[in-house]
C-alpha cells in the first residue's frame, strides 16, 4: 500500500507507532493538544455517572476507564458482579471480555512470529494437518483477518450437545466439514472458528497450552495479575463477574454457554484495572515491537460494515482501532483513539448493555468529534446465546 491509498488516520497511526522509536515525538504533540483542549474536564465523573444510571443498584453492573497517555482519567464500577449475594463490582471485577479476547490471540501469534517461530503466511495445515482439504491453501492470515471461509463451528455442534465445547473439539468438527462459505482468501465472514484454530496453533507450536502461553507472555509481564484465559477445573477467576440476562422482567445468570469453554475467540476474563496495562503495552513497542504494533493495527480487508476494516484482532473505524465482545450475560467494548492516545473501555455482566455506544458517549466528553466516523453494526459474530447450557 502507498502512502496516497492510505486514510489519513493510517498515516498518523504508523507515524505514530515509528515515532515511538524516535521519542514518539507525533505521539507527545497529540497529547499535548489534547491537554489543552481538556484541561478544564479531567474526568467528567458525574456525567458518566449519568450516562452509567442504568447499572447502578442491585443490578448486574458494569466497569468503566477512560485513560488518557496512560493516566486513569476515571476508573469506575456500578452495580453488581454477583446478585445472590449482592458482591458490588469494582475495578478489580473481571469480566468474559468474549470476542475482545480476539486482540490477546492475535497478539500470542504475533509473539510467535518475532521469535521466529511461525509466519503469518504459513499454512495452517503445518500446524492442523487433519483439517480437510478444504483448508489446504488457508493462511495464518488469513484466519486472523477472517477471510479464511471455514464454517463457524457454532453450526456444527450437533442437537443435544450437553457438554461444553472446547479449541480442540472446534477442530474436531471441521475435521469432517468439506463446506466453505468461500475460496479462502476470497471474502469475509467474522469467524470464531478462526481463531479458535489459532489457539491450537499457538499451543502447538510453543508446546505449552494456549491458557499458559497468554499468561506466561502477556499477562504476568505486563503485571495483568487478575487476567486468565478460564478452564474450568484448572484455573480460578477471582473476583468473577457472572453473566445475566433479563428474562420475563427478571435477571436470570446465563454465565455460561456449550461454547464458553472455547478460549481462542472468547474465553479471556479482565478487568478494566489489568485493561490498563494492556492499553499501556499497545501505545509503544516493548513487549511487541514496532513491526508487530503496526501490524496488529493496519487495516487489511473490507467486512460487511462499510465504516469498518479489520486488522489483526481489531477492527479500525476512521480515527478508532477497536473490539467489542459480545457473548451470553456480558457485553464489552474497547475503543482506542492511538493519535490522541486515548482510549474508552466499558466492561459488563449482563446482555442487554450497548458498550459501543455508551463508550462513544463517554468519549465525547473529551473528543467531541469522537464518533465523526462509526461503526454502524456491533454485534458481527455468532452469539453464543444460540448454543445456551440444557437446563
Amino acid at each position: 500500500m502507498s502512502p496516497k491509498d492510505q486514510s489519513p488516520p493510517l498515516i498518523a497511526q504508523r507515524a505514530a507507532l515509528s515515532g515511538g522509536l524516535r521519542g514518539m515525538g507525533f505521539a507527545v504533540l497529540a497529547v499535548a493538544l489534547f491537554r489543552t483542549v481538556n484541561a478544564q474536564t479531567p474526568s467528567h465523573t458525574a456525567e458518566i455517572d449519568t450516562l452509567m444510571r442504568a447499572f447502578t443498584g442491585d443490578v448486574p453492573g458494569a466497569s468503566v476507564l477512560v485513560l488518557q497517555d496512560g493516566r486513569a482519567l476515571v476508573s469506575r464500577a456500578y452495580g453488581l458482579a454477583e446478585l445472590s449475594e449482592k458482591v458490588k463490582a469494582t475495578p478489580l471485577t473481571n469480566y468474559r471480555l468474549a470476542s475482545m479476547t480476539k486482540q490477546f490471540t492475535a497478539a500470542a501469534i504475533l509473539l510467535l512470529a518475532q521469535d521466529g517461530r511461525l509466519s503469518l503466511d504459513d499454512k495452517i495445515k503445518n500446524y492442523l494437518p487433519t483439517l480437510p482439504p478444504n483448508a489446504d491453501t488457508v493462511t495464518i492470515r488469513e484466519l486472523l483477518t477472517h477471510r479464511g471461509g471455514l464454517i463457524d463451528y457454532e453450526d456444527l455442534i450437533a442437537p443435544g450437545t450437553t457438554q461444553q465445547v472446547h479449541d480442540v473439539d472446534v477442530l474436531r468438527l471441521l475435521e469432517h466439514e468439506d463446506r466453505t462459505y468461500f475460496v479462502p482468501g476470497g471474502g469475509y465472514r467474522y469467524s470464531d472458528t478462526g481463531y479458535a484454530l489459532l489457539a491450537l496453533i499457538v499451543a502447538r507450536v510453543s508446546g505449552v497450552s494456549f491458557a499458559s502461553f497468554l499468561h506466561d507472555r502477556i499477562f504476568a509481564p505486563l503485571g495483568m495479575q487478575g487476567t486468565v484465559a478460564f478452564e474450568a477445573g484448572i484455573s480460578q477467576v477471582p473476583h468473577r463477574a457472572y453473566g445475566y440476562s433479563l428474562e420475563n422482567g427478571h435477571w436470570t445468570q446465563t454465565d455460561q454457554s456449550l461454547t464458553s469453554a472455547v478460549l481462542g475467540d472468547g474465553g479471556i476474563y479482565s478487568s478494566i484495572d489489568d485493561l490498563a496495562r494492556w492499553d499501556a503495552a499497545l501505545s509503544a513497542p516493548g513487549l511487541l515491537k514496532a513491526e508487530s504494533l503496526m501490524a496488529a493495527f493496519t487495516p487489511l480487508t473490507k467486512t460487511d460494515d462499510a465504516n469498518v476494516s479489520y486488522a489483526l484482532g481489531w477492527r479500525i473505524t476512521g480515527d478508532t482501532v477497536w473490539h467489542s465482545g459480545e457473548s451470553i450475560g456480558f457485553r464489552n467494548v474497547i475503543v482506542r483513539w492511538p493519535q490522541q492516545r486515548f482510549s474508552v473501555v466499558v466492561l459488563s455482566n449482563r446482555d442487554d448493555a450497548e458498550p459501543y455506544e455508551l463508550a462513544l458517549k463517554i468519549a465525547k466528553l473529551y473528543l467531541p468529534d469522537a464518533d465523526r466516523v462509526r461503526a454502524t453494526q456491533v454485534v458481527v459474530g455468532p452469539d453464543s446465546a444460540a448454543h445456551p447450557m440444557p437446563k
